[in-house]
């Protein structure tokens, strides 16, 4: 069983998911929930990024109502954080990029997503030691 707090922190991720989909499907640039909010976009793209998030918002939901599931939630941002670090040290990025442009807001994104799965992953094993 989760505490508490590892509850709720899921559940702020499923709401984090749920407006970072809106926010894709609806085209809205908000930089927290649009990472690369000010490069060149197709909107049929964030179509499918809000489809495939919903599939965030269903693991951490189910984890937040299951030990188990924890740690898939947990390898999910894992990746998620490697694959932005991966785009951010990118040279396609940079020519996507337009004059003036800086990294710094989609460092800060990843930065934030590092932060929490750090977090998560804490808060999992303080409960882990709990249930010894």
């Amino acid at each position: 069983m989760n505490s508490k707090l590892l509850k709720f922190s899921l559940l702020f991720g499923c709401l984090y998911f749920v407006c970072m989909s809106v926010a894709h499907f609806f085209g809205i640039k908000v930089p927290i929930l649009f990472v690369y909010f000010d490069t060149e976009y197709f909107a049929y793209q964030d179509k499918i990024i809000s489809f495939a998030v919903t599939a965030y918002i269903a693991l951490f939901y189910l984890a937040s109502k299951d030990r188990k599931n924890v740690p898939a939630a947990l390898i999910v941002l894992g990746i998620t954080t490697l694959g932005l670090t991966s785009i951010n040290l990118s040279p396609q990025l940079k020519v996507a990029m337009t004059s003036g442009q800086t990294l710094l807001p989609y460092w800060l994104e990843t930065a934030f997503i590092a932060s929490y799965l750090v977090v998560l992953t804490v808060l999992y094993k303080l409960d882990g030691k709990k249930i010894k």
